[in-house]
């Protein structure tokens, strides 16, 4: 059975979105006075934190700001997802008003989105080749859901029905949106279409910075909201015997996630790397029993995995 593991790294490929060290370039088109004052106080707080913190990475500015009980959590949470959604945001023109969305699931204009047909050819090229035992991903976004299709996943348990309307303009009472496909997602990590209720047919908890994640920080650990999710990725990975691992950066920090590698990849035969620079020493020491190989990311086009899968 083939297994994969996508990292930060696959959606950096995919979408050019940011690696944690990226996170705070800002790149946000801020939608109304209220959210581009809400942008300029993160820019404020970022600016005193690395004056006082010089040299000190993301991902403990936002460990700092979690661990305050004011705005600036609030704020930096904001953020973190607000930045994240960017790229699926589109935008309806009435003749009085403009209003924003965060693309749904099914939606057919996110192939308008540069990359997007890119990760849905990697992803659909390893489910042609091989049985998939699941998806286990860290990230947050929907470049999964996306190149699936609500027809071409599930969460754990299929026929799940999510919460929302389904592609525009078809409203949820028309017809509800279910996920039928066979293949698992596990977000350990959670995801911008999650919050604490339940789960979503777009991200829109993008833009209000509800989502249901856990923050990169520095030695983050697994929420107690997000057991079932670890659980389903302890049971991918104990099926898999071939395992794809796309942009994983298998941090030291990130304990957590390479404890659950390492305990529930006794059954790899072999591991294929997909990175730029393939950490192919931390592979070996977690799975000293398996083949480790490695590739650089693909082109668009490029045919690189097959030999490998057979």
């Amino acid at each position: 059975m083939l297994g994969i593991l996508l990292g930060a790294g696959f959606s950096k490929w995919a979408l050019d979105l940011p690696l944690a060290s990226q996170l705070f370039d800002f790149k946000i088109t801020p939608f109304g006075i209220q959210e581009a004052t809400k942008l300029e106080r993160v820019k404020r707080i970022k600016d005193n934190w690395d004056i006082e913190n010089p040299g000190e990475p993301a991902e403990k500015f936002i460990a700092d700001a979690l661990v305050r009980q004011d705005i600036h959590k609030e704020l930096v949470l904001w953020y973190v997802v607000r930045r994240l959604s960017e790229p699926f945001i589109w935008h309806d023109r009435y003749i009085f008003r403009t209003r924003r969305h965060v693309l749904m699931i099914d939606e057919k204009r996110k192939y308008e989105i540069d990359g997007m047909r890119k990760a849905q050819s990697f992803i659909s090229s390893l489910i042609a080749a091989k049985q998939i035992s699941g998806i286990v991903t860290t990230n947050y976004d929907l470049l999964i859901e996306y190149s699936l299709g609500t027809k071409g996943y599930n969460y754990g348990v299929r026929g799940q029905r999510l919460t929302g309307r389904g592609a525009y303009p078809v409203s949820q009472w028309q017809q509800p949106v279910i996920l039928t496909g066979n293949i698992s997602i596990a977000k350990i990590h959670g995801s911008l279409s999650w919050d604490e209720n339940g789960y979503y047919t777009d991200g829109r908890r993008g833009l209000t910075g509800n989502a249901l994640i856990v923050a990169p920080t520095p030695e983050k650990k697994p929420s107690e909201l997000l057991e079932f999710h670890w659980d389903l990725a302890k049971r991918i990975l104990n099926n898999t015997t071939d395992l794809v691992v796309f942009g994983f950066a298998f941090n030291s920090y990130d304990q957590a996630v390479l404890d659950l590698l390492e305990s529930s990849g006794k059954s790899l035969r072999r591991v294929l790397l997909i990175d730029i620079s393939p950490k192919t020493d931390a592979a070996r020491s977690l799975w000293p029993e398996a083949e480790i190989s490695s590739l650089p990311p693909p082109s668009e086009s490029q045919e690189f995995i097959s030999n490998w899968l057979r």
